[in-house]
């Protein structure tokens, strides 16, 4: 399972992060009306994958929890 949560790290956020971004120009531009048409769906595509993969992205180990429930230790 962490080779699929790593896999969301490394490429989907980023890829997710892209999508967004260019919804946002699409959305700006004036030539093409069927980007400007659909600039607000490519930006909500990209924020939904943008949120599942943080979802499911990497969680802390339990030794991870533990430290930080240690007194004295600094978040």
């Amino acid at each position: 399972m962490s080779d699929f949560r790593g896999f969301l790290a490394q490429r989907v956020q980023p890829f997710a992060e892209i999508t967004m971004v260019l919804g946002i120009i699409a959305l700006c531009q004036p030539w093409n009306m069927f980007l400007h048409r659909y600039g607000l769906t490519i930006v909500i595509v990209g924020l939904v994958a943008f949120m599942l993969s943080g979802w499911v992205g990497k969680h802390p180990s339990p030794q991870e929890v533990d430290a930080r429930d240690e007194p004295g230790a600094h978040a």
